[in-house]
Formats: structure tokens, C-alpha cells, sequence
């Protein structure tokens, strides 16, 4: 089986879009969704530095619009599908639970939400450096952090205020060997979102939803969903709670996955399992150019 991956916020790097608008129709695509939206796609994919692409109501809306690209380009349905974080709306598309228009608009209502969310109080994200993750999670747990993202191999993000990610820094978990803050504006997936889960919940009344047509698994707890209404459920409450892509990892080893590909900017979720899923041949899409491979990957293993 094949399953095909959507990546997070931070996986955007400035002109990272500029290939993929190449591909015939792709311009006028991207134009319509940022008419749509009332954010100029192209140019913040093109364009704009890192800084301008660093904020959340664009970086968002622009990953989702990569992916969207990059996933239709490949011209096959996979087995099975899944995002992490902001990926998740992507692979909802994919799976045909909302349309690319309507995941426009969530995702852009997403990202001016959370960053919203992020300027009422002064929080953040610290990345952890080696360690077990049944160690550090009591350890920031007690320190009142909240392990918003353990994302398998080691990897563990935590998140909270200024004052308990400098106490953190201080007082590391038995094992990590450093502390790296992370460039984002605020603790997404904890508590310090509520504000945006109450305005999107608000949002997905108006979601034309069907049920998905492939495999759909959530970061929620790694669980495969299958009604469509799940689906945005778990989207909507997904802001302001942890991001399990550890738990997805162990659900396509339970499915049987023989490979996986990631959508545009592609990097992030392939190197997670080339160290946690050994044995599944891994493919990243960075650029047109990695189209080709994808497709005969896919001609391999769909249906395997």
C-alpha cells in the first residue's frame, strides 16, 4: 500500500512554489484561490522571504495550496492518506471530504485564527534534541508544557508560555541534549488555541462534507476515520490538541504500507520514516522534476 503524506507548517521555504506553477493550469488555479481567499499565493510562493512566509495566516494557506499542486499532479489515487497539522486539510481534500475551494478558505480562516490566538498571550515552541519521549513527556507535563507534537523517531515538541519554555531550557529532560526555540508565533496544539477551535467550529457549519474515498488517518490518536463529519470534527479540535504523527507512523505499519510520498515542500515527513518505518521506500516531492519518480513509485506499490 501507498499513502500519500501533506506536510506541516515550517516545511515552507521562500520561492518553494515557483516550479510548480509551471505546470499547465497551476497559475490560474493558484489565481483563483487567492481571489478566493484574499491573499496573493503566487507572490508569497514566489516572492516573499522567509520572514513573510513565516507568518501563520500565510504560511498555511500556502502549504495547503502546494500540496494541492504537487498531489494532483501525481494523477493516481493512493491507498491510504495524511497530513500533519495544517497537512490534515489537504489530505482531507485528498480523500474527497471537502473540495479545494472550501480548504482554501478553512485554511485561511485557520491560520488568522491561530495567529490571533497566539497574540493574546506570549507563548511559543521548543524542539527536543535526543531523549526518550516516555521521559520527557512526564518532564514537561510536570513543568506544565504540553508535548504538542511527538512526532515519532525521538522527535518531540513542546509548547506553552515564555516563562515554562525558559524554565524547560534550564531543566531539559534526563537525555536531551538541547533545547532549540523554534520561529513560530505561538504554542499551536495546546490549550492557548481554544479561541481559534470555537471560530473555526463555527467555520465547518458551512462545509459541504462527504465521507472519504481512500484511507484517512488522524493526528488526533493515528486512527483511520470514516465519515466525513469525524473528519472536520477532528480538524476543528485538532488546533488545540497534540499532533500524534508517531501514533499515524504505527497505523501504517498496521496497514501494511510498502511507501510513502509527501506533497510539496516535501522533506520533512519522508526524513521521519526513513528512521521510523524502515523497509518503506520514501519519496519527496520538492519540484516537478520529482514527478516522474513519484508516479513509478505509485505504479509499484498502489494495490500492493
Amino acid at each position: 500500500m501507498l499513502v500519500l503524506v501533506a506536510p506541516g507548517q515550517g516545511a515552507q521555504t521562500p520561492g518553494f512554489l515557483t516550479p510548480w506553477l509551471d505546470l499547465p493550469g497551476a497559475a490560474d488555479r493558484v489565481a483563483g484561490w487567492s481571489d478566493a481567499i484574499g491573499l496573493d499565493l503566487a507572490h508569497y510562493g514566489t516572492a516573499a522571504d522567509a520572514d513573510a512566509i513565516r507568518d501563520t495566516a500565510v504560511a498555511q494557506p500556502l502549504l495547503v495550496a502546494a500540496g494541492l499542486l504537487s498531489a494532483g499532479a501525481l494523477g493516481a489515487s493512493p491507498g491510504a492518506v495524511a497530513g500533519h497539522s495544517v497537512g490534515e486539510i489537504t489530505a482531507a481534500v485528498l480523500a474527497g471530504v471537502i473540495d479545494e475551494d472550501s480548504a482554501l478558505r478553512f485554511v485561511r480562516l485557520r491560520g488568522l485564527a491561530m495567529a490571533e490566538a497566539a497574540a493574546a498571550t506570549e507563548t511559543g515552541m521548543s524542539a527536543l534534541l535526543g531523549g526518550d519521549p516516555e521521559v520527557t513527556i512526564p518532564h514537561l507535563e510536570k513543568l506544565g508544557l504540553t508535548p504538542a507534537n511527538v512526532n515519532g523517531a525521538g522527535q518531540v515538541v513542546a509548547a506553552g508560555t515564555a516563562a515554562q519554555l525558559a524554565e524547560l531550557a534550564g531543566d531539559p529532560p534526563e537525555g536531551v541534549r538541547r533545547v532549540v526555540p523554534l520561529k513560530v508565533a505561538g504554542a499551536f496544539h495546546t490549550s492557548h488555541m481554544a479561541p481559534a477551535v470555537d471560530k473555526l467550529r463555527e467555520a465547518a457549519t458551512s462545509l459541504k462534507v462527504s465521507d472519504p474515498t481512500v484511507t484517512y488517518l488522524s493526528n488526533a490518536d493515528g486512527k483511520t476515520v470514516d465519515t466525513g463529519a469525524e473528519v472536520i470534527s477532528r480538524l476543528v479540535g485538532q488546533v488545540a490538541n497534540p499532533v500524534r504523527w508517531d501514533l499515524c507512523m504505527e497505523t501504517f505499519k498496521e496497514l501494511g504500507v510498502t511507501a510513502l510520498v509527501e506533497a510539496s515542500p516535501g522533506g520533512t515527513l519522508t526524513g521521519l520514516a526513513k528512521r521510523a518505518l524502515p523497509g518503506v521506500k520514501t519519496l519527496a516531492l520538492k519540484t516537478p522534476d520529482d514527478l516522474d519518480a513519484a508516479r513509478a513509485l505509485i505504479a509499484e506499490h498502489v494495490g500492493a
